[in-house]
């Protein structure tokens, strides 16, 4: 399936869905139940073996019935023979003839009685005869039926002028013959030789043979053509519950990847509870989820360059003013502009680079067992052993061993809790405490971080969450912080499948209170990899 895309000139084109040297989904599903339609055809390929049936029972039945006549004739009295072939003639509706020991003809029923048939020329029948025989040759052609010969009065009729004849007087066996007749109806024919040299030959026209046949050729086509017809309409209903939303979404998926994500809604089809409209439902939420992924992209690039900026600027006013400033001491003090600028920038490269590219490195990176309580306790420790600003305190309580084990990535975590830990002790009064709890509750690790500073208004803990949304705490100078460690702090978080939150402290205290919820570590398969 190849998608038109729209002339760049022209943004308003209408969006169209071409499939170029494939078949659509609507002429696949008439084909596919045309083809099973096609089976219920091969009943004409039964029709030609049943007329076969019926000409064999018909030639059978009237060697048998002409035998019969045979052997009334050799126990019945010369002057009777006549009599009894006339009677016979007229019981089954025969043409009966005999012939003498040298092959001449000495009786003929057509001549003792009225004909019991007529064969008929088709120039004199109506149209509708005319297409009844094209059918018939037409479904012979299809089935490749054996044609018989045509059924045609010798100009000197003897006994040698008829096959079946000249066969049965010379193997003394009956035989039957089929024939067509100049209109396509069958000629039966049979001979059976006579004790006293002469031989007995019957013809019928057997018309109703050709009747039972279209009869049930009609039928057949009847019963075939109300079933291609609801084959055919159930097909496009088919079709058309299935290509129709198809194509739409289609057109939707294509409008999105030009680029027209904003103005584009994806049918999210409620009415439907099959597949199509799971998958409707499914692309309306990727769609969304892509709308909100552009939008937090088109943020994120905004916030970077407003956030660049100000150093920026910063630094390029520190550096002009050295070309007009003479005196050591001032130049001096813009060279440390410059140089905290510039760390600053360092800074902000260094946290953007991380926060971009943070998701994207978890959904690659192989979870692992952690100990939360034993990681925790190693920071701590090589914390106060760097030495705490301030003089603020860290008190950690720790959990029994392998009670507090999550499944992730050890350096994300540490960057999660360094984050919370550098925030407590930021917003940390002179000698403050800086309280670490991990614990475990429904499946859950708990992790809180609680400091004793003025704490985060409620109208403001959503923001804090959000890049380059910077509190500083009371004198610390503007540029320390890039406004991207919590956010970081929250993607790794929901990377690993957890939620952090802040709230007050238990204690009714100053301060806040972060707490991180991760689930804990379950007994996987080796080599399984958590996602």
């Amino acid at each position: 399936m190849a998608p038109a895309t729209d002339s760049p000139k022209n943004d308003c084109a209408p969006l169209s869905v071409r499939w170029s040297g494939r078949l659509s989904l609507t002429p696949r599903i008439l084909a596919v139940n045309v083809f099973a339609l096609a089976l219920l055809a091969g009943g004409f390929f039964y029709l030609d073996s049943y007329r076969t049936r019926i000409v064999d029972d018909r030639l059978e039945q009237s060697a048998r019935e002409l035998k019969l006549l045979a052997i009334g004739l050799e126990n019945a009295s010369a002057d009777r023979h006549n009599a009894l072939i006339a009677a016979y003639s007229r019981q089954t509706g025969d043409r009966v003839r005999r012939y003498g020991a040298n092959g001449a003809l000495i009786a003929d029923s057509f001549t003792m009685d009225a004909p019991r048939y007529r064969l008929r020329s088709p120039s004199e029948e109506e149209w509708q005869r005319h297409v009844a025989r094209f059918l018939d040759k037409a479904v012979d052609k299809i089935v490749s039926a054996d044609r018989p010969p045509d059924f045609e009065e010798p100009t000197v009729d003897r006994a040698d002028a008829w096959p079946e004849v000249a066969v049965a007087r010379k193997s003394g066996q009956p035989q039957a013959f089929n024939r067509y007749a100049p209109d396509r109806t069958f000629m039966i024919s049979a001979a059976v030789p006579v004790r006293d040299g002469t031989s007995l030959f019957a013809t019928e026209n057997a018309r109703d043979i050709t009747r039972i046949v279209r009869a049930e050729r009609l039928r057949l086509s009847m019963v075939l053509a109300v079933a291609v017809l609801a084959s055919v309409l159930l097909s496009l209903f088919l079709a058309r519950t299935i290509v129709r939303p198809l194509q739409g979404l289609a057109r939707a998926a294509v409008r999105v990847r030009l680029g027209r994500a904003r103005e584009v809604t994806v049918p999210r089809l409620p009415e439907r509870r099959d597949e199509i409209g799971m998958l409707a439902r499914a692309l309306s939420d990727m769609s969304l989820a892509l709308r909100q992924r552009i939008d937090a992209t088109d943020a994120f690039a905004a916030d970077v360059s407003h956030e660049l900026k100000n150093p920026i600027a910063s630094l390029r006013s520190a550096l002009d003013a050295l070309d007009r400033v003479d005196r050591p001491d001032l130049r001096e003090q813009l060279m440390a502009i410059a140089q905290d600028d510039v760390r600053r920038l360092d800074r902000l490269v260094t946290d953007i680079a991380e926060a971009s590219r943070v998701d994207a490195e978890l959904s690659r990176t192989r979870f692992e067992p952690i100990d939360l309580g034993l990681l925790i306790e190693k920071m701590v420790i090589a914390r106060e052993a760097r030495g705490v600003p301030r003089s603020v305190r860290l008190a950690f309580a720790r959990p029994r061993k392998d009670v507090a084990v999550v499944l992730g990535e050890e350096g994300r975590l540490i960057r999660v809790l360094d984050n919370l830990i550098d925030n407590a002790i930021s917003f940390s009064p002179e000698g403050g405490l800086v309280q670490i709890i991990a614990t475990v509750a429904d499946d859950q690790v708990l992790v809180s971080v609680e400091d004793e500073g003025p704490g985060v208004p409620p109208s403001e803990r959503e923001h804090i969450f959000r890049r380059f949304h910077s509190v500083r705490p009371e004198g610390e100078t503007f540029g320390k912080h890039s406004g991207l460690g919590l956010a970081i702090a929250r993607s790794i978080v929901e990377g690993h499948q957890g939620k952090i939150a802040i709230g007050d402290r238990e204690d009714a205290q100053n301060g806040a209170r972060f707490v991180v919820r991760l689930p804990m570590a379950v007994e996987r398969d080796p080599g399984i990899v958590s996602e």
